[in-house]
């Protein structure tokens, strides 16, 4: 992969020069096909890193040059739409193992998902996600560009992942393994949700918003060169802080802030077993 990344970093860097050049073209369709086969990946764990991840900042540029090379083009059949046509609707075989529910779904070219996933109508998958084996994508649920998801995530209905090109050494969403997240979550700016972990309906996670993490005492709270980590096994749920100055503490009033109320346990994990029955 090495020679197709000098390739993107070099047309990439070329900017408008590079729109007639065929061999652009032919690297972008090769990065193309290798982020769906998830031979390569926005970002991939990394144990080195003090966040465990290491974001692939060429294959963002890349996925960025083909916009640029991009041209509006009009397809489908039945739901006709324009767009880059470097970047059309992703196309299933019962060979994949991935479940399409018909209703109104759509995976962009350049996204990957693995075999035994379930995609519940209307829900959408963006250019440069990683989304891993056994995972549920329920209803109404967005998968931003480059997010990374892992093995049996379960994204309940109308739940967020927060999409990111540029910068292109930012940080992209990222859930790992075995992760639940509840209805109407948002997790955005490149938060890191560790292992287990469960957010409970509503929970928004930004890198802006402290959270507090009342079984330990601490408040966790992204930094200029790290994101948001929500720990493995914390179970989050929607909460509110007291705003202490100025004419909001007259008036009593508080803001919203998400907060560790427990680490999972034998009964969270009952709870969470019915997600094998409705895969």
């Amino acid at each position: 992969m090495s020679t197709l990344k000098n390739q993107i970093e070099e047309y990439f860097a070329a900017g408008a020069s590079a729109v007639d050049d065929p061999s652009a073209m032919a690297a972008f369709e090769e990065l193309r096909s290798a982020l769906e086969s998830g031979e390569i990946r926005a970002a991939e764990p990394d144990p080195d890193s003090p966040a465990g991840w290491h974001v692939n900042a060429w294959v963002k540029q890349g996925i960025l040059l083909g916009f640029r090379l991009g041209r509006l083009e009009a397809s489908g059949d039945e739901l006709p739409f324009v767009d880059k046509h470097t970047y059309p609707v992703r196309r299933w075989t019962p060979e994949d193992s991935v479940r399409v529910v018909p209703g109104g779904s759509s995976v962009r070219a350049g996204a990957y998902l693995a075999k035994g996933i379930v995609c519940m109508p209307p829900m959408y998958v963006n250019t440069g996600a990683y989304v891993d084996e056994g995972t549920m994508i329920d209803s109404h649920a967005l998968v931003g560009s480059c997010a990374q998801v892992g093995k049996r995530v379960h994204l309940s209905a109308a739940s967020q992942l927060g999409g990111v090109l540029e910068p292109v050494n930012a940080n992209p969403v990222i859930l790992e393994d075995d992760v639940l997240v509840g209805g109407n979550c948002g997790v955005y700016e490149g938060t890191i949700v560790r292992t287990r972990a469960v957010l409970a309906a509503g929970t928004i996670l930004t890198r802006g918003t402290p959270v507090y993490d009342v079984v330990n005492g601490t408040v966790l709270r992204a930094a200029a060169d790290s994101p948001l980590i929500i720990p493995e096994g914390a179970v989050v749920v929607p909460g509110s802080r007291a705003i202490q100055k100025g004419r909001a503490a007259e008036w009593g009033l508080s803001v919203y802030t998400p907060v560790i109320v427990k680490y999972r346990d034998e009964k969270t994990e009952l709870s969470a077993a019915l997600e094998d029955l409705l895969r």
